[in-house]
């Protein structure tokens, strides 16, 4: 999980994304009301609604102090306690706006968010986390948003997978629109898939 140590600690992470870690969102405590001193709880992250990680948070001035557990393949489990700084700033219509301080050795970035990718939590540039659409063609991104409208109509992932049917909720117009972006999306995809494989379009 991220947190302290030298700049080279980091760079054996550099083909993650952001979206291959666990995240803390300092914005959504604080709009959670959790950033009182004095407070303790506890923050899960949870897939397909089942809690797969959790950790301990106990709010102080000034900072929050992170307690959880840590082991990599094979290892023992190693019990961190990494305290994050915090600090805020006039917001833009008032009131205040919090960020975390990265604690990473050398950084101190002021961030909304950090992530786990390692023993410790760091911001995205000390673990040169990428965002899934830089490394994306444009036939990679035709693909994942084709995946998201078939998230939403609950059809099986996957383009080659084919097209289900109407879910019964859903407006038939919301629908026509849906599946015709999809139709669109998964064609140009396929389109790419045979340029870069050198063959011939149908």
């Amino acid at each position: 999980m991220g947190g302290y140590g030298s700049g080279g600690h980091w760079r054996h992470h550099s083909r993650e994304t952001v979206e291959d870690c666990r995240f803390l969102d300092v914005r959504r405590w604080r709009r959670d009301g959790l950033l009182r001193p004095g407070n303790w709880f506890n923050w899960q992250w949870s897939r397909d609604g089942v809690a797969v990680a959790n950790i301990d948070v106990r709010v102080e001035e000034g900072r929050v102090t992170l307690t959880y557990r840590f082991r990599r393949r094979e290892e023992e489990w190693e019990s961190i306690v990494e305290p994050i700084p915090i600090e805020s700033t006039p917001g833009t219509y008032g009131g205040l706006r919090f960020w975390f301080l990265c604690p990473a050795v050398g950084c101190g970035q002021r961030v909304a968010l950090l992530y786990g990718s390692d023993r410790y939590f760091a911001c995205r540039h000390c673990y040169r986390l990428a965002y899934p659409s830089t490394r994306e063609n444009r036939g990679d991104r035709a693909v994942r948003r084709a995946d998201r409208i078939r998230s939403r109509l609950g059809w099986e992932p996957g383009i080659l997978n084919g097209e289900g049917l109407k879910p019964k909720w859903m407006r038939r117009k919301t629908f026509r629109r849906l599946s015709t972006t999809h139709y669109q999306l998964v064609s140009y995809a396929l389109r790419v898939m045979a340029e870069r494989l050198g063959i011939q379009p149908w």
